[in-house]
């Protein structure tokens, strides 16, 4: 009788490490306590937040979400042609993930503008303060995850790299993270209310 093998590589050591998960886990327990709080708010004030969700830009919310599922698709690509030795073909899917994230904060920062010049700000009301803070916060973790994708392509390409597939499996782990965020933020922010 042939027993089954479990292998607990993959449990105790996931695509980017531990240390990475655990980080990725505080993130969305801590996005995941700000959502919870301003669902609740929003309960509680439904006019508010319903007249206020009125003056975002779905528009804007939804492309932005198109930019981040494609990097996400190119992140996976990238992965998949490091595993494969295909430096070349990775960084391509590198850069090409950079560009969503880069449109990502384009649009945003136009998103922005338009509502610091409408005079909304993070005393407006309850709902813009969850607004500002919510993306605010997101949109940090794009600037970090830039700077990650950048550096580790950039290992990536030099001569004699030593980047490994634990390095790209991270930098990728990180990314999915903020693709995660904003499809948890885009229905709560700019469609429920």
């Amino acid at each position: 009788m042939e027993t089954l093998k479990i292998n607990y590589k993959n449990i105790y050591y996931p695509p980017g490490g531990i240390l990475m998960w655990i980080i990725i886990f505080l993130e969305l327990i801590t996005f995941g306590m700000a959502i919870v709080a301003f669902v609740y708010y929003g309960s509680e004030q439904a006019e508010l937040f319903h007249q206020s969700r009125l003056r975002l830009n779905t528009t804007f919310g939804a492309i932005n979400t198109v930019f981040l599922l494609t990097s996400g698709f190119c992140m996976a690509n990238a992965v998949q042609e490091f595993k494969g030795n295909n430096t070349a073909k990775s960084s391509l899917y590198f850069k090409l993930t950079m560009l969503g994230g880069l449109l990502f904060l384009i649009l945003k920062s136009l998103e922005y503008y338009h509502k610091i010049e409408s005079g909304i700000s993070l005393e407006t009301n309850i709902f813009f303060t969850f607004y500002w803070l919510l993306t605010g916060f997101h949109l940090i973790h794009v600037l970090i995850g830039l700077v990650i994708l950048i550096w580790t392509n950039y290992g990536m390409t030099k001569k004699n790299s030593d980047t490994q597939i634990e390095d790209v499996e991270s930098c990728a782990a990180f990314w999915h993270m903020c693709d995660l965020i904003w499809l948890l933020l885009f229905p709560v922010l700019y469609l429920i209310f």
